[in-house]
């Protein structure tokens, strides 16, 4: 039983846990007001007129305006929507390529057994250290030589290939903490390699294979190099490659358009994490509980 003396000795100490995490929340709220600062700006920014835009540093305008809306959605030679649904079909199929490609990798070298297994499991992670720029060149001439520029075929076939080793190793590391005893039950039950992997490792590999779409999706929507090299026409650019041309070198940007349409390329990143957040959440504590 507690003494009045022990009750007092813990009022400070309660005191100064309560401080502790308010000066925590305090903190981790500075730092992340800090980060969205250049989001919060450009959103203010896709409101102002575009006189306004450089001249008021601020956060609220004092003007309104939904003009730089309206003049961005058509001011190039299609609507921006039809660079949206060129992005969109380019993202939607890097996903599924990944997804596809990546999980028989990981599966292989989660569970098979094969020649120089190994030697090919280190080279697979070798290959995450080696920078893209390397490969750019040497994949560009192979590329052009099959006539695939201004083509999708340069930025899905690579995922057809599983050339996303950290997707791969990701996977590898899941299905390892699967129990093998599933995989044996199944061969008992007279299920082979393909029955085993569609019927019981895609089903329990849920978690990672979210993951996996989820990353896929932003770094592909997001991706501006790849897209800019491969496509350069105009009835082919995707929504980040669009965004360029509201930059005129001669010193004529649309800023303001430019702006709002950025925020409108970002929606979907947005509205596509919050509809997987919880699967990421459910692979955590999956991960965590195995």
């Amino acid at each position: 039983m507690a003494t009045p003396s022990n009750r007092g000795d813990r009022v400070p100490l309660l005191y100064r846990r309560r401080v502790g995490r308010g000066a925590k929340h305090l903190l981790l709220i500075g730092f992340g007001l800090v980060m969205l600062y250049p989001l919060l700006w450009m959103i203010s920014s896709s409101f102002k007129p575009e006189e306004l835009i450089f001249r008021e540093p601020g956060l609220v305008p004092s003007s309104v305006t939904l003009d730089n809306y309206t003049e961005g959605w058509s001011a190039l030679k299609h609507s921006f929507g039809y660079y949206l649904w060129n992005s969109a079909v380019i993202t939607g199929l890097s996903v599924v390529a990944n997804l596809v490609a990546c999980s028989m990798a990981a599966y292989a070298f989660a569970r098979l057994e094969f020649p120089l297994k190994k030697l090919w499991f280190a080279i697979m992670l070798g290959s995450i250290m080696l920078p893209h720029h390397v490969t750019v060149v040497p994949q560009y001439i192979m590329f052009a030589k099959a006539e695939w520029i201004n083509t999708i075929w340069p930025l899905i076939v690579p995922k057809l290939l599983a050339t996303d080793a950290f997707f791969i190793f990701l996977m590898v590391q899941f299905i390892r903490t699967l129990p093998r005893e599933l995989d044996e039950a199944a061969a008992i039950d007279g299920a082979g390699y393909w029955r085993t992997f569609f019927r019981v490792i895609i089903p329990l590999s849920m978690p990672a294979l979210a993951t996996t779409g989820i990353f896929t999706f932003i770094w592909t929507w997001n991706d501006f190099f790849s897209q800019n090299l491969y496509l350069t026409k105009s009835d082919n650019l995707t929504a980040t490659v669009a965004l360029r041309q509201f930059l005129d070198a001669s010193g004529e940007s649309s800023w303001g358009p430019m702006f709002a349409m950025s925020i409108v390329s970002l929606g979907p990143i947005f509205g596509f994490f919050l509809a997987g957040q919880k699967y990421l959440i459910r692979g955590m504590a999956t991960t965590g509980l195995k």
